[in-house]
């Protein structure tokens, strides 16, 4: 047996087996949850201050603990990030992700207790590796190295072993010394600020080692890839990295990648799994090669709620636990955690495709979205629509991002797409055909809307220059990390500063 195989039977295997408890009692474990979250925090001010010593269930849970996003909790983490203890979370919370930002605010602080790295970030990790290697028992993943991308940190007002910056970096600067021996770059590489920089010492560093896996957004990596094949002359990665066998992705659909992909590493047998790891937590594990949709991951410290997104923004929505969701109902998160959050709208919407197990799919963000004529066009739905008319054109996307253009000289209004081509189509007028078709075929409100041309032109579609979307995140400090472009939204503001730069 090789090594794999025996890190896999010793490690690996009695979680694989633990897993199997999601098959029919999710619930449950979700309550068992809740019960350890409330009492965990009971004592603290948070706790204290919403009566958290007399919930006993899920009912007076939701009486006593109101829905919050950033802004309400954003008084009490900075407190925390000052040093203040048993604020949200019993004892000093030391770490903070540093995550994309409000209407109000640049940035986003998410506390990351200790329990929270544990048994949140490190638990998904560890579980990524099992779900992989009983999916694949032949696996020789620990004879090499993973690569694994990562952002950069700062001190947190100066305080003592308090750190804020990318969650990546968190992970990295924390993670168990023996892990720390499989995993490429080092930490002096992997935790530089300037990504053009970090690139191509990450690239010359891994070109002449034995990696196994890649670990890391589509969108960057693909950079990492590109500069290593520069830099070796060689036109496939497997021919760098004859044993890389998986990437485990995450932060960004994979779908406008694929194609990119599979063009870069030829080999067959190429394994890629999708995680769903955010700043505020690790929810979800492609357990399943053949199923694009992911396993919730029930026993970590998080508790979940979902408000459906026909009621967002109402005074009174129904909000329900695990139990209460329906397959194929567009859901907003809610998470409480052992991080210190609680009721807290994550920003990000799932559908469920099964219940036994809970899997989903993530259909969008709260806010990444265009309904500026009643047309509800998802990221699901962009993301679908733009797989078909690369299919059918021939074409393959980089970036890309969309919002309406409500009235022009002609009183006509429409969608507008601003997308960067690895690979332009023959015929943009016929790859926004097929892009505007399917988006009516699997959206009856976008298909109502376009009805006759009546309220939503056809959709326009915009070439954008090469390099034009990381131009403009590192005009806005945001290249590399676990930083990404907004997709789709109501407001024209991005749109129009990437077209002043195209």
């Amino acid at each position: 047996m090789n090594l794999t195989g025996i890190v896999n039977k010793l490690y690996f295997q009695p979680r694989q087996r633990e897993l199997g408890r999601y098959q029919t009692e999710g619930a449950e474990i979700q309550h068992e949850i809740l019960r350890y979250l409330i009492e965990r925090a009971r004592d603290t001010e948070y706790g204290r201050h919403h009566l958290f010593s007399t919930i006993h269930s899920y009912d007076e849970f939701v009486q006593n603990i109101p829905v919050n996003t950033y802004e309400e909790l954003k008084g009490d983490i900075d407190r925390m990030r000052h040093g203040e203890g048993n604020v949200l979370w019993p004892g000093q919370v030391k770490w903070y992700a540093k995550s994309s930002g409000t209407t109000n605010d640049k940035s986003k602080f998410i506390p990351v207790s200790n329990e929270g790295l544990q048994n949140i970030h490190y638990q998904g990790g560890k579980d990524v590796v099992a779900l992989y290697l009983g999916n694949n028992p032949g696996s020789r993943l620990f004879d090499g190295k993973s690569l694994i991308l990562g952002g950069s940190h700062a001190p947190n007002y100066n305080l003592p072993n308090s750190l804020v910056g990318d969650l990546s970096a968190i992970l990295i600067e924390n993670i168990n010394p023996l892990a720390n021996l499989k995993r490429v770059p080092g930490k002096d590489v992997a935790l530089l600020s300037d990504f053009e920089v970090k690139r191509d010492r990450i690239a010359r560093e891994t070109m002449t080692k034995n990696v196994t896996n890649l670990s890391g957004v589509p969108s960057w990596m693909m950079s990492v890839l590109v500069r290593v094949l520069e830099l070796s002359g060689k036109q496939h990665i497997e021919e760098v990295w004859p044993n890389l066998e998986v990437f485990f992705h995450g932060g960004i659909a994979f779908t406008p990648y694929r194609k990119q992909y599979e063009q870069l590493i030829t080999k067959p047998g190429m394994h890629y799994m999708e995680t769903y790891n955010a700043s505020e937590g690790f929810f979800g594990i492609q357990d399943d090669p053949a199923d694009p949709a992911m396993l919730l991951m029930l026993d970590y410290g998080v508790f979940y709620e979902f408000l459906p997104m026909d009621e967002f923004g109402s005074e009174h929505p129904d909000i329900v636990p695990l139990e209460g969701v329906e397959v194929g109902k567009n859901y907003a998160l809610l998470i409480s955690t052992s991080c210190g959050l609680w009721r807290y709208q994550i920003g990000d919407t799932v559908q469920f495709t099964s219940t036994n197990p809970y899997k989903f799919i993530i259909t969008g963000r709260t806010k990444y979205f265009i309904n500026a004529f009643g047309e509800e066009l998802i990221m699901d739905n962009a993301e679908r629509g733009l797989e078909a008319a690369c299919k059918a054109t021939g074409a393959q996307i980089s970036e890309y991002t969309a919002a309406p253009i409500y009235m022009d000289a002609n009183a006509k209004c429409r969608h507008q797409w601003l997308i960067e081509f690895s690979k332009e189509p023959c015929s943009l007028t016929e790859f926004a055909t097929i892009l505007d078709s399917k988006l009516q075929e699997i959206n009856s409100d976008y298909e109502a809307k376009r009805f006759h041309d009546v309220t939503l032109q056809p959709l326009e579609v915009i070439p954008a220059r090469r390099d034009l979307f990381n131009d403009w995140l590192k005009s806005k400090g945001k290249l590399g990390g676990q930083h990404k472009v907004p997709r789709l939204s109501n407001s024209r503001a991005n749109i129009e500063e990437m077209l002043r730069m195209n």
